[in-house]
């Protein structure tokens, strides 16, 4: 399992900060659709995430029509890095000519490329397709299965699908792609929705509650959530999702928002600060998610494990240290790395905790004769780093490179895999997370 997997949006900014961050590279995510209307959101936000990054998605279609399908995803298909394995023409559709019309409307240009499966009743051929597809694409490439359901109907046996799923989930994962699969609930057996919920990174129920629409997210590897099986109700007018939590924090202050990234900075994880706390971890996520407050007796024991006023979670920035051009190091705060060996990394923010700033400074100091198996930090944006002493090894993708005193180190969105100092002195560090 990957120790320190890079993570990208999923087009919906509070899904991406329940998830604690968002999508990570390799991820499965099985959404389970109560009444067949309430996934399609959910994977158009990742198309439209996918083409603003550009990135290669493959959309396999086993449901609608051609003409249909380009009516449902709209401009989306304006994408010349969107594939669309068409599975329904020569499956459900039987080859019929009503079908086959699509592809004789030679005046019309998509950008999107369209590529008919002559045999998706066959799952190995189906297989064969979307992997030979993805042979010739680069960077982690996007798949929607939508869906599997249709996939059962058309291969008429829930063992054919838990092969083909327990066969492909891992392969994606290895591939470092991400993929959703839609699943309505109501159309399979609970052994195969087990078999999933064990096999995929994230699993998502989608339903409807009182007239509500709501997502519970069911699993999700490497995150620390206190979240699970909790209904978060949500609203959408087109691609516009907006969940309950949301409104509630429409205003200037959101305490929930505020906490979390105070926590981060801190290098503490929702179940370490719960344990200084003396509450479960599920409480400071539904505080993080604006879904209850804090006692204040808490809120006093969160600040002081933070290092900040209680204040610091009320407003927006620090008018304390806004005007502040020098900072004693005793404001200088300890920082955690919960995924990497105790000892083998020591760090401090050298600004407050709830200073607001473009840039993040930290020193970290790697002792000699170390090795650490992923990178500080699990961030999107772009990285700076200097040496200030020492000597260190770093990984990047499948290169090894040596990194010298006064070296400069930046970084885009490359995630390093693994530092090494195998001298006999420590290692320091002024690293920069920028805005």
């Amino acid at each position: 399992m990957r120790s320190n997997p890079k993570t990208i949006s999923s087009g919906i900014k509070q899904l991406d900060h329940i998830l604690g961050g968002g999508i990570f590279i390799g991820d499965n995510v099985v959404c389970y659709d109560e009444v067949g209307s309430l996934a399609p959101v959910f994977y158009l936000n990742l198309m439209k995430a996918s083409q603003d990054d550009k990135k290669p998605l493959i959309y396999l279609n086993f449901d609608r029509s051609m003409i249909s399908l380009m009516e449902h995803i709209g401009n989306l298909a304006d994408n010349p890095l969107l594939t669309i394995l068409d599975c329904f023409t020569y499956g459900k559709g039987e080859g019929a000519e009503i079908f086959l019309e699509f592809y004789e409307q030679k005046k019309l240009k998509r950008p999107c490329q369209v590529i008919s499966v002559d045999e998706p009743y066959n799952s190995d051929h189906v297989t064969g397709a979307f992997f030979g597809l993805h042979k010739t694409m680069q960077g982690d490439v996007r798949f929607i299965f939508d869906s599997l359901t249709g996939m059962q109907e058309l291969w008429g046996d829930e063992d054919d699908i838990i092969k083909f799923y327990s066969h492909s989930c891992p392969r994606l994962y290895e591939l470092n792609t991400i993929a959703y699969w839609v699943v309505e609930k109501g159309a399979h057996s609970e052994r195969l929705k087990a078999h999933l919920n064990k096999t995929t990174q994230i699993a998502i129920d989608l339903s409807l509650k009182r007239g509500k629409a709501s997502m519970t997210i069911l699993k999700a590897e490497k995150r620390d959530l206190g979240i699970l099986n909790y209904p978060f109700y949500y609203w959408n007018k087109d691609l516009d999702v907006i969940f309950d939590s949301e409104k509630r924090t429409s205003g200037r202050i959101d305490l929930g928002g505020r906490l979390k990234e105070l926590r981060n900075r801190k290098g503490l994880s929702q179940t370490e600060l719960a344990k200084f706390v003396g509450v479960t971890p599920s409480n400071i996520s539904q505080v993080e998610n604006n879904q209850i407050y804090p006692s204040l007796p808490s809120l006093i024991k969160i600040a002081e494990i933070l290092s900040v006023e209680v204040s610091s979670f009320l407003k927006e920035l620090d008018t304390d240290n806004a005007g502040r051009v020098i900072f004693h190091e005793s404001k200088a705060i300890d920082v955690q790395f919960s995924d990497l060996p105790k000892g083998s990394i020591h760090a401090k923010l050298i600004t407050p905790v709830d200073f607001e700033k473009k840039a993040e400074p930290y020193i970290i100091e790697i002792p000699p004769q170390t090795n650490l198996p992923a990178h500080f930090f699990i961030y999107k944006g772009e990285e700076i780093g200097y040496l200030l002493s020492g000597e260190l090894e770093v990984k990047l993708e499948k290169n090894i490179y040596t990194v010298q005193t006064g070296d400069l180190i930046y970084l885009t969105s490359q995630i390093p895999y693994q530092w090494k100092n195998s001298g006999t002195v420590p290692a320091r560090l002024l690293w920069l997370k920028l805005r």
